[in-house]
Parts: C-alpha cells; structure tokens; sequence
C-alpha cells in the first residue's frame, strides 16, 4: 500500500489495520464498537500492558514494523502466561507521525496479529493518534481456567528454582546488532523476535509451581523480585545453565562474559518458576538453582556469593 497515514486518515487507517486481522472463538464482539467483549469462562480476567517507544524500546534500522509486532505482543502475551493464564485477547494503542508511510502500521498489525495466534489470542481492538514519535502501547488479557494465578510471593526454602525458553539470546542479538553485524541470524533473530514458552506458564501452574514470572528485565533482576516477594534467597549453580557455543563465540568477539548475557540479559521472555523438590519437572524444564531461607546475602546470588556485575534493565537507570 502506498501513501502515508495523513494521507489515509485515522478511520481509513483503522479500517486497514482491522481487516488484517483474524478471531477466536473466545472474542464475543470485536473491533468496529465501542468496545470488545471477550468470554472469561472463569469469570476472573489476567491483564497486562506495556509500551514500546521508537528510539528507546526498537529501532526502525534494526527491526521491521513486523518484527516490533511480534515483539510487542509476545512481551505482553508472556506476562499473561507467567501467571498460570491462558492469553485471550489483546489491544493496541498506536501512536505515528502523520507522514509514517501506511506500510509501517499494517506490518505491525500483521506482526500482532501472528504472535496472537501463536498464543491462541487475537487483537480485538485499539486507538490510533497522530504523534511526534512512533509508540506502540499493548494491553494483553488472559484467562485462568479455574486454575489459582501463580505469583511472585509463593517461593517457599527448599524450592528449585528452573526455566524454560532461552536466556541470553535477545541480549547476545543486540551485542551483534550494536557493532553493526547482522549474524549469527539465531541470536540477531531472538532480539526482533523473541519466542516465548507461551504453554509452559498454564503447564508450570498444572505442575504445582509455587512462584514463577517471565524474563524480561534478566534471570537475576526477575528472580530478584520472586526472592523479594517470598522473603526468601534464589541460589544460582552457574554451572547448570547452558550457554550454546555460538553464544561463547560472540562473547569473545565482542570482549563479553555470555555468562552476563544469561544472568543479565532480558526480553528473552523465557519463564522462570519454582517448585516443590518433589515435582517431577518434564524435560523441557531445566533445574539451575534452589530457594533457601534470608540471609545477610543480596537476595540471588550465583554459586553461593553476590554477583557483582553490572546488568538487568531499569527503565530510570542509565544504563541496561
């Protein structure tokens, strides 16, 4: 399509963005009314938001409009799925300069569209507004299917700590991405696009997890906040993370520990959860440390002592 949004204007543009997309049985009413009406079988609903701004969350250089879809849904679409929940449905809040060509918007719809549906979710409605910058606001909701929502505060001492997805990927990628390279694709892949175990969270709470959240500001950081919640200590065996090759490789081009990738690195959206030592936990779980009581200690430690290092993401820090 060419043309710019001005020259679309707000309703035609709607329309554009709308007709690209597709339903699930759960969304009653969709876009085109005053609001969507979604089915909340369990009569409590699992809601999040987010915003991605240009220049801070994603780059136009870097990413595709496509690219910064998925993204921003899969971010939203975790959250919903670290709390036990099935994502249902989610709502966009776009904001675009009135001479952004129309392209843009439509590949984004095109991206949340297709994350939605990988979670079994779809975009069921949303606002447009002209602005200054390019900014990306998604609200993701999500149902418990009578099943308890797994917090952050329920981490108990004897507790392993284990994840599933990747860690250190997306952080890798933007290593690559800032030096100016394009490759190793993978790693570069996982920073535009992250995958997140989107069936682990609602499987993690059938298993009994006791605590969980998905890793967005990095492994210590998130686990930081389960530890603080539960008012117990997270033990990381640094030993028991994998870090493929490919990750050392990059870590020694760049002058970079993969270790402060795994440990630090966020928007990997894998999900991380405690259980009972006595759950049997299926493969794709892997075991990487273990809840223990307070101590003079930070709250996650790694092999038993403080890690020292620089990393996780602080929106008001100044650097990630």
């Amino acid at each position: 399509m060419k043309g710019t949004v001005g020259e679309l204007g707000e309703f035609g543009l709607i329309r554009e963005l709308t007709s690209r997309l597709t339903s699930t049985p759960a969304v009653r009413i969709g876009p085109g009314d005053d609001a969507a009406v979604v089915s909340a079988p369990d009569r409590r609903v699992v809601a999040s938001t987010d915003i991605l701004l240009e220049g801070r969350h994603f780059r136009r250089d870097w990413s595709t409009a496509y690219d910064v879809g998925r993204k921003a849904a899969a971010q939203n679409l975790a959250d919903i799925a670290a709390m036990g929940a099935v994502p249902t449905a989610l709502l966009l809040g776009l904001v675009v300069p009135a001479e952004l060509p129309v392209t843009w918007p439509t590949e984004l719809m095109d991206g949340l569209r297709d994350e939605c549906q990988v979670a079994g979710a779809a975009v069921v409605g949303g606002d447009v507004v002209r602005g200054d910058t390019i900014m990306v606001s998604i609200t993701a909701l999500g149902d418990l299917r009578n099943h308890d929502p797994v917090t952050r505060g329920g981490a108990e001492p004897g507790d392993v700590v284990a994840y599933t997805g990747w860690l250190g990927w997306s952080a890798a990628g933007y290593a690559v991405l800032s030096r100016g390279f394009r490759s190793p694709r993978a790693f570069v892949e996982a920073h535009r696009r992250p995958e997140p175990p989107y069936h682990a969270g609602p499987a993690a709470a059938g298993l009994g997890a006791t605590a969980m959240c998905d890793v967005s500001d990095g492994l210590i950081a998130d686990l930081g906040h389960i530890a603080e919640a539960s008012n117990v200590r997270i033990d990381l065996r640094s030993g028991l993370i994998d870090i493929p090759s490919q990750m050392h490789d990059i870590g020694q081009a760049v002058g970079v520990d993969p270790r402060q990738w795994v440990l630090t690195g966020g928007e990997d959206h894998a999900i991380v959860a405690t259980f009972p030592p006595d759950v049997k936990l299926p493969a794709r779980w892997k075991v990487i440390g273990e809840v223990v009581a307070p101590s003079a200690l930070p709250q996650v430690t790694v092999d038993g002592a403080p890690w020292h290092s620089a990393g996780g993401w602080d929106h008001f820090g100044e650097t990630e």
